[in-house]
């Protein structure tokens, strides 16, 4: 581990953030090849640095710490890579943030949790599925709060004038629930690959992620069926994807957060 790679990381993450919140609170256009190269640097060195923190001699160090900055690391990825077609400036402030602290919160409160995946290529499949999946509904997430937030400043009038910046509302709705779609079938196959890999799950005390994470996809099914049968939007879309996003991350989270931070 090398705590300059990991200071060095935040620095350019907040970079990014100071070329993109002027133009957010003004009507100055942001200049996303500056953006991208600050943004590009943060995820070099965010990568490296995560590079060291999982893998070592001993295995594969999926700490809940190593996990979120993993987590934040893809969403940072996918982001980054979506500035370039999308005006997805709303979003990137907060998911540059938590890219930051979680790789900092993970390089100077380090914790292990040991695995050997290569001798368990199938736990592998499982667990890539699980990332990408939380990763890809979080972003979902991000874009329901944006597009209430965009729904609110249109309905209460509060802004008058158009900000360059910021995305049109119905281009964020088909977005969101062109996410969701990818989110739900990748956490299919995390369900499905968890119940068909994953042996006596109930002596593993992995029971209750199998059954939060059921309900979530319950929630997310419902959303898009509402949306695509009934025409649900706006709030309801917000508080499914907010809803959906908590059960995940209870089920992700919850038991080795109480393991590893709580009875440590």
């Amino acid at each position: 581990m090398d705590t300059i790679t990991a200071i060095s990381a935040a620095l350019f993450y907040f970079l990014a953030l100071a070329f993109i919140v002027p133009g957010l609170a003004g009507q100055n256009k942001i200049q996303t090849n500056v953006v991208f190269i600050c943004a590009s640097l943060a995820l070099l060195l965010h990568a490296w640095q995560l590079k060291g923190l999982i893998l070592n001699s001993f295995g594969q160090n999926l700490s809940i710490l190593n996990v979120a900055s993993l987590i934040s690391f893809i969403i940072s990825l996918v982001m980054s890579a979506a500035m370039l077609k999308f005006r997805v400036w709303f979003i990137l402030p907060v998911v540059y943030s938590f890219s930051a602290i979680n790789l900092l919160a993970a390089t100077f409160l380090p914790g292990a949790f040991i695995t050997h995946l290569e001798t368990h290529p199938s736990l592998l499949i499982h667990i890539s599925f699980a990332l990408f999946a939380y990763s890809t509904l979080m972003i979902a997430t991000l874009y329901a709060l944006q597009l209430a937030w965009l729904d609110h400043k249109l309905k209460t009038k509060k802004s008058l004038t158009i900000n360059p910046n910021l995305p049109p509302l119905m281009m964020v709705e088909r977005q969101l629930f062109k996410i969701i779609l990818v989110g739900l079938s990748l956490l299919t196959l995390t369900l499905l690959t968890g119940f068909t890999f994953i042996q006596d799950m109930v002596a593993q005390g992995k029971t209750h992620k199998a059954i939060l994470s059921f309900i979530a996809w319950i929630i997310y099914a419902v959303l898009t069926w509402g949306h695509y049968r009934q025409g649900w939007r706006g709030q309801k879309a917000l508080w499914f994807s907010l809803a959906g996003a908590f059960l995940l991350t209870l089920a992700y989270f919850g038991s080795r957060f109480v393991q590893e931070i709580i009875l440590a």
